[in-house]
Order: C-alpha cells, then sequence, then structure tokens
C-alpha cells in the first residue's frame, strides 16, 4: 500500500521559516519526481517546489530564491525548507510523487502552513 504523508505544518510569524516533510513508502522511491503544492482558500492549487529523480530542481515562481528542496533516497523523504514566509504562503501543502510518463501518481493529505502574526 502507497503512503504519501506529509508532516510539518504549523503557524509562523511573517519573515520567519518553517520546514514540511513528505515521507513516502510502498512505492519505488527512487523512479519518483517529488512535488510540492500548495492552495490557498477559493484558490487553486499552484506548484511551490519539485526535486527530480536526478536530484534537479524546479520552484515557482512565489518560491524562487526563498525556499529549497532536498530529497534523501535511502529514507524516502523530501524536505521543503521555507524562508522568509509572508502571509501569501498560507495555505495547505501537499506533496504529490510523479512517476513518468504515465504514473501512477499520487497525492498526500497535506499539512497546513499558516502565516500570521
Amino acid at each position: 500500500q502507497v503512503q504519501v504523508v506529509e508532516s510539518g505544518g504549523g503557524l509562523v510569524q511573517p519573515g520567519g521559516s518553517l520546514s514540511v516533510s513528505c515521507t513516502l513508502s510502498g512505492l519505488n522511491f527512487n523512479i519518483y519526481n517529488i512535488y510540492w503544492y500548495r492552495q490557498a482558500p477559493g484558490q487553486q492549487r499552484e506548484l511551490v517546489a519539485g526535486i527530480m529523480t536526478d536530484a534537479t530542481t524546479k520552484f515557482g515562481e512565489a518560491a524562487k530564491g526563498r525556499f529549497t528542496i532536498l530529497r534523501n533516497n535511502a529514507e524516502k523523504w523530501v524536505t521543503l525548507q521555507m524562508n522568509r514566509l509572508n502571509t501569501e504562503d498560507t495555505g495547505t501543502y501537499y506533496c504529490w510523487a510523479e512517476l513518468l510518463p504515465i504514473g501512477p501518481n499520487y497525492w498526500g493529505q497535506g499539512t497546513q502552513v499558516t502565516v500570521s502574526s
């Protein structure tokens, strides 16, 4: 059974930092690209960051220069480190595991990040 589990969300003040993690099991982690998406209330889900099987990375515009993403193939997790957070970073953060070219792909249940003073 495949499990994609996010953790580490919470409340942080503007300007602060927070790290969220995604732990995967039940699949061959090494062959999956892993992405973080987020969704604010009333908004569409948007790309935050991704890390490919060869460790190359990509970032959404809002994350560039502020966020980093790392993967650990041995322990099957991906971490998103978020710095200089602002209120627009508030939302539910989802982990997505992508297997090219046609899947299967998997979503986690999400973890809430709230940036507020």
